[in-house]
């Protein structure tokens, strides 16, 4: 259901599907799956190598956007190229739809929103809202795609909930601010200074002080699981994550975007949230 759409996009509430433009996959994934056949969808940092922090756009994404009928961006800061791009390409009647704004956030918070499950549900409900906005005619269509995509996201559920029950109150590490969400939904105990994970995040050198009381935290097995960024590897992170395994302390690799690029939102949570539960169950450190 995903595509790329570099044609002029169909009137809305004609027999023409909207053309969708998610900034990253992860949203872009659900997106599809809610519209099914009445969306075509393009987005745009799907590239599983890259970080997406550094995204430069392109004319192609300047084209996409002139010719969208929705967007749907991130915010926070996190694709502030986006934005850029929108300003420079105005449209009557395109929709615009940025994530961080329905959650009250702002540039300089954690953007990592897709990583909170609560944040998702309302992001999911909230797409299935303005798609029956734009293309009223089909209001029955995106509800009963609404439905098939909550019955595809019960295993995800299922999962976070058994993960909740057995390991909450588990000490766990992140190399990155990525984890931050999720470790607070799943109620893990997320020992990281705050400062090293946020600077990581940012591009930024973490402060002295919170890189060796973080190497402290290893060499003391202080948590039992390291969350590594695969997306945002540095010569710091990945000697933190080497300093991890040395210490036999398990490390699960979580990923900014989509991968493989071809998965679902949902499949690829699954599979991350397995490697979490796996890791947890072998974890050697004192909670």
């Amino acid at each position: 259901m995903a595509g790329c759409a570099t044609s002029a996009a169909a009137p809305v509430g004609s027999e023409g599907v909207l053309q969708v433009v998610a900034g990253e996959n992860f949203w872009g994934s659900l997106a599809a799956q809610l519209g099914g056949d009445r969306v075509h969808v393009t987005s745009i940092v799907s590239d599983p190598n890259a970080d997406p922090h550094e995204y430069e756009s392109s004319p192609a994404d300047a084209r996409l956007f002139a010719t969208a009928n929705y967007v749907l961006l991130n915010g926070a800061g996190y694709d502030a190229w986006a934005s850029r791009l929108l300003g420079a390409q105005p449209r009557a009647g395109r929709k615009v739809f940025t994530v961080a704004a329905l959650l009250g956030k702002k540039e300089g918070d954690n953007p990592h929103f897709w990583y909170d499950p609560a944040y998702v549900f309302e992001v999911v409900d909230h797409i299935t809202a303005d798609y029956k906005a734009l293309d009223p005619k089909h209001s029955s269509y995106f509800a009963s795609r609404y439905e098939a995509v909550q019955e595809e996201l019960v295993p995800y559920r299922q999962r976070l909930a058994d993960i909740r029950q057995h390991f909450a109150g588990s000490r766990v590490a992140a190399t990155e601010s990525i984890f931050e969400y999720l470790a607070q939904y799943l109620h893990l105990d997320l020992v990281t200074p705050y400062a090293f994970m946020k600077a990581v995040a940012d591009g930024n050198d973490p402060p002295t002080s919170s890189e060796a009381a973080f190497e402290q935290q290893i060499q003391a097995r202080a948590f039992g699981v390291l969350v590594y960024d695969v997306q945002t590897v540095t010569p710091l992170t990945t000697s933190i994550r080497q300093q991890a395994e040395q210490k036999n302390i398990p490390v699960v690799g979580v990923s900014e975007t989509i991968q493989p690029a071809s998965a679902t939102f949902e499949g690829w949570m699954d599979a991350q949230l397995d490697l979490l539960t796996h890791a947890l169950a072998a974890q050697t450190a004192v909670r």
